[in-house]
């Protein structure tokens, strides 16, 4: 995926200086098809075209072929492998497939047939604004007014709130935009912070989303238990808006793998618009914000040792990169809180089925060991009271199981209950407003 522009072009010349073979590239839309080759002049940087054809291909899309030597292949957190699976968790509409070096392959099948929303440009948020974007808005803008300019410049500013913030200002807001001044910039950025707005429209971004986050886990992690949370939009700098995903997998396949599959402890899986983030881990927001919640507090006891995965996507037009090579988010407080909070709300979810898992198996450990000692309680019993040994046996039993039983039941309704709950939490949701 492209980090800084040059990606399509870097693989090109890779695939030439190592090899010696151009790109061939096959392309259509449907109705017209074409093939070619690639390669680039190095000496003027500019692509060289060649064997340029037009072709009947029964596709719609592209292809792209590449040879390339002197490649490490490795089965890592930082190889291809493990970036193709997180590719396929954060995209369940796709399908992809690989096959390695060793000739074994993989096939990750989509999760579903729903393809996710085409973005939309949408108007900056009031909040989040500083007084450098909003001189920057008001200077370009056509309109006579501040009062207008702000409402046809930024999303969710009605004349309700152009009244509100009359009251908040010492100045006209009838005067010319062009003659807005930094201190009555930073009153009105003041002033946006008192009111009361609505959350800010999603038509920019485009998450994952809760219930498919959910089939794409199952279908490739399976694990025991999965508990997912879809926050509402928040605003960062620039009146920008951003969406956090958080989803915490149990048990099954969940959790870091060693290189024979065993279990090795807890993993962060991080995403930023959908992109896997594999390297500078150490930097990122997002294992910043998991490193510090108090796991013990949802009864996992040491995260580097429980079998848990920790999936968080950040979703903006705007990501605050730590680096050129956006590998890692950087460690806003706005964006650092908003983790931190999916992740303990995700992270409730699982609370209740560990507890709910760990009483089960203690019941049923305090039952195994009591009907260990039945059969010799039953014979002691026999020989103090002159009684049937067998039917002692039984009616101990009897009272074991009753006991026990009822135990099991209320376990298996704690489980059906919770996840029950899930359901109907992903079909409810309201919009809610934002201070």
């Amino acid at each position: 995926r492209g980090q800084q522009g040059i990606g399509a072009s870097g693989c090109t010349l890779y695939a030439y200086v190592t090899t010696g073979k151009p790109i061939h590239v096959r392309s259509s839309t449907g109705r017209e098809s074409y093939e070619c080759d690639i390669s680039i002049d190095i000496k003027n940087n500019k692509p060289l075209v060649s064997n340029l054809k037009d072709v009947d291909l029964n596709f719609r899309g592209l292809e792209v072929y590449g040879e390339f030597g002197e490649v490490k292949y490795e089965n890592s957190d930082h190889g291809v492998f493990e970036y193709i699976k997180r590719t396929a968790l954060a995209n369940p509409h796709a399908a992809f497939s690989i096959l390695d070096p060793y000739g074994k392959e993989f096939a990750f099948l989509r999760s579903t047939n729903v393809m996710p929303k085409k973005p939309k440009a949408i108007k900056p948020h009031p909040l989040g604004l500083e007084p450098s974007d909003l001189i920057e808005f008001a200077h370009r803008s056509d309109s006579r007014k501040v009062s207008s300019f702000i409402m046809e410049t930024f999303s969710r500013v009605s004349q309700a709130k152009v009244d509100e913030l009359k009251q908040l200002v010492s100045f006209d807001l009838s005067k010319n935009p062009k003659e807005l001044t930094w201190q009555e910039a930073e009153e009105l950025v003041k002033a946006f912070k008192k009111i009361k707005w609505m959350a800010p429209e999603l038509d920019s971004v485009s998450p994952i989303g809760e219930k498919y986050l959910e089939l794409a886990m199952k279908n490739i992690i399976n694990p025991e238990f999965i508990s997912v949370v879809e926050r509402k939009p928040k605003v960062f700098r620039g009146g920008i808006p951003f969406v956090v995903e958080a989803a915490i997998a149990y048990g099954g396949g969940a959790g870091k793998r060693g290189e024979n599959q065993e279990e090795v402890g807890g993993n962060i899986i991080r995403f930023a618009n959908k992109v896997p983030l594999l390297f500078d881990s150490a930097t990122c927001a997002i294992t910043y914000a998991i490193k510090n919640i108090d796991w013990k507090r949802y009864s996992i006891k040491d995260f580097e040792q429980e079998p848990v995965s920790v999936l968080v996507n950040v979703s903006s037009v705007f990501i605050p990169y730590s680096g050129v090579g956006k590998q890692a988010i950087a460690q806003e407080d706005d964006i650092v809180d908003e983790i931190k909070l999916a992740v303990m709300d995700a992270a409730r979810g699982i609370q209740r089925y560990i507890s709910n898992v760990r009483s089960r198996n203690m019941a049923e450990s305090k039952y195994k060991t009591i009907m260990r000692y039945v059969n010799q309680l039953s014979n002691d019993l026999s020989e103090l009271t002159g009684s049937n040994a067998k039917e002692i046996e039984e009616s101990l039993k009897k009272l074991i199981d009753s006991k026990y039983k009822k135990l099991f039941e209320e376990a298996q309704e704690n489980s059906y209950a919770l996840n029950e709950e899930n359901e109907e939490k992903k079909e409810g949701g309201e919009e809610e407003s934002m201070g």
